[in-house]
């Protein structure tokens, strides 16, 4: 696999590593106000998927993470790209999933703490560094896919 691949999936694992230990031993169950009424550290234990979707399925949630993260690494694998900005949405993907596939692996749950806020209303569920680089990891494949396409006049 790629060097930059594995230095980026690296870092976010290490950085989640980090950050979740000290919320689940320091801060479990807590909320820290961070900016008040917009952006707390709110420490939960997440049983299930996004939104908590499959809550208590631990079992199947760690084999759908299994496969999903061999098919993602055979998919790198036969794509081949250079492009630097490919590789590190790949990484940020394969970072999120394996931190939070370890978690519910030897905790059985998933740390999460990030709550977001407007004038004190939770406005999304809680959720952790992880599940953003997966998401902005998608995202940007996908804004670099669409735009490849039509500066290849193959839309």
């Amino acid at each position: 696999m790629h060097l930059v691949v594995c230095t980026v999936a690296s870092s976010i694992f290490l950085l989640e590593l980090l950050i979740k230990n000290y919320f689940r031993l320091f801060y479990a169950h807590q909320s820290l106000p961070i900016i008040k009424g917009y952006l707390n550290f709110t420490v939960v234990f997440n049983t299930g998927a996004a939104f908590s979707i499959l809550r208590n399925s631990r079992l199947l949630l760690i084999v759908i993470g299994i496969l999903f993260i061999c098919f993602f690494l055979f998919f790198i694998k036969k794509e081949a790209t250079k492009n630097k900005f490919v590789l590190v949405c790949y990484g940020l993907i394969l970072g999120g999933a394996v931190s939070n596939l370890s978690e519910r692996i030897f905790l059985g749950y998933v740390v999460d703490y990030i709550d977001l806020r407007i004038a004190g209303e939770n406005i999304w569920p809680i959720f952790n560094i992880a599940d953003s680089s997966i998401c902005l990891g998608v995202f940007f494949l996908f804004i670099h896919s669409f735009f490849s396409k039509k500066k290849d006049g193959n839309e």
